[in-house]
């Protein structure tokens, strides 16, 4: 007999019907990828050679040396026994959110197994320094995503998270380098992702300019704007304004020398804390405080939040401001916890990929930060395999994070429902 799940929170699963359910679906497609990594990694490994695997962050710690052709067998094998145990289930639970976690990580080990084996440079892969990598490409995708679920949660769509990043990196930069103080910088930052985020509310809130246009306008503009100041002033001046000192690292006695997590969750620039602190604060305030209710509801329906008093385009106007200082703040890291200076369009699109981890993580806080981190990770698997002299062209590596953010968002998330006033403007009547 046909089944009827119903959803009524935003960023659910849409109501579903029949055997294929999103658990069956996932699972019949690890089953697949699982058995092909399994014969075609498994064929391509070299015999006789091992992948070692570093709990550290260089390739001299304490290591597992496990041999390729059997690694990359065994682990695909598992993979495939995760996506059986997902076939046997009717609906996606927290157990079966775990077994695709499961399923994923078998299928990278397994691929792991397979290039360490063939690597020109190394066969070790320092897993420590590979989860500190991605937590640091993350970043900025996190700040971005939570900005953006600020905005999305109270009625009103970001596309300008890109403009936002890099206004935010721009004026970092320029103010952290006049004054000669990081901090003045990071404050900077969040003032010049403050800057788009005021013209999106103002323009979106107030004088009702459709909000998908107006997010690529003001991309744009930001692109424009940065890129112009930084081929007029920056490039000419770089001592001047564009030399900025990058924050020190910070390390947390004892729980940073815990292995493969330590150096990327206990070991890092100010940013690190802050998307920590800010993930658990919006969170929290979103689900379990009077603000919060208020922000979901006017995202939901406005009409119904004014009537029993919640100012609508009030609420509107403070979270997009909010937002905005959140994401220049994660723009600020591109050069204050990075690399020090500014160049045009530094960003490269981390405001997009930020927008699909928004979606990907349907809306909550959390979601959108393990979204970002399964980005990162990309990015950082790029890097990683770079270093072992891959054979894989190093094209295909870099577009590598672009292509997982089409294909989690198009073919893994599934059929999501936003907050449904998203992207409408609200009229008092």
């Amino acid at each position: 007999m046909a089944t009827l799940t119903v959803y009524s929170a935003p960023g659910s699963v849409v109501p579903t019907t029949g055997f294929w359910t999103r658990a069956r679906k996932a699972g019949a497609t690890f089953v697949g990828l699982g058995v092909l990594a399994a014969v075609l990694f498994g064929a391509l490994a070299k015999a006789g050679k091992d992948a070692r695997f570093t709990f550290t962050v260089d390739i001299t710690g304490s290591h597992l040396d496990i041999p390729a052709r059997a690694g990359a067998i065994g682990f695909g094998a598992a993979c495939a026994v995760a996506g059986v145990l997902l076939l046997a289930s009717a609906r996606m639970s927290r157990l079966l959110v775990l077994l695709t976690s499961l399923a994923l990580a078998f299928l990278v080990l397994s691929f792991l197994c397979w290039q360490a084996s063939v690597g020109r440079n190394s066969n070790a892969l320092p897993l420590g320094q590979l989860s500190r990598a991605t937590v640091k490409a993350a970043l900025p995708l996190i700040f971005g995503a939570i900005a953006g679920v600020l905005c999305e949660r109270s009625g009103v769509i970001n596309v300008a998270i890109e403009g936002q990043l890099l206004t935010g990196a721009f004026a970092g930069a320029l103010f952290g380098t006049i004054f000669t103080s990081s901090w003045v910088g990071l404050v900077a930052s969040a003032l010049g992702g403050l800057f788009i985020s005021a013209l999106l509310a103002v323009l979106a809130i107030r004088y009702l300019v459709d909000q998908v246009v107006l997010g690529v306008v003001l991309n744009l503009l930001a692109l424009g704007l940065t890129g112009f100041m930084f081929t007029q002033l920056m490039a000419p001046h770089q001592d001047e304004y564009n030399f900025v000192k990058v924050f020190p690292i910070w390390s947390v006695p004892g729980l940073s020398r815990i292995p493969v997590l330590g150096p990327a969750l206990f070991q890092g620039t100010v940013f690190l804390y802050l998307a920590i602190v800010l993930v658990v604060v919006v969170h929290f305030g979103l689900f379990q405080t009077r603000w919060g209710l208020r922000t979901r509801a006017v995202g939901e329906h406005p009409t119904a939040a004014d009537t029993v008093g919640i100012r609508v385009r009030g609420t509107r106007y403070r979270n997009v401001l909010i937002a905005g200082l959140i994401a220049g703040i994660g723009g600020g890291f591109l050069v204050l916890g990075d690399v020090g200076n500014f160049n045009a369009n530094q960003t490269n699109g981390k405001g997009f990929i930020a927008l699909a981890a928004l979606i990907f993580g349907r809306w909550s806080p959390v979601g959108a930060t393990l979204a970002a981190l399964l980005f990162g990770f990309t990015t950082a698997l790029a890097g990683a395999l770079g270093s072992i002299g891959s054979a894989i062209p190093q094209e295909f590596l870099s577009m590598l994070p672009y292509a997982v953010t089409i294909v989690a968002v198009a073919g893994l998330v599934g059929r999501v429902r936003a907050p449904a006033a998203d992207g409408q403007p609200y009229v008092k009547g």
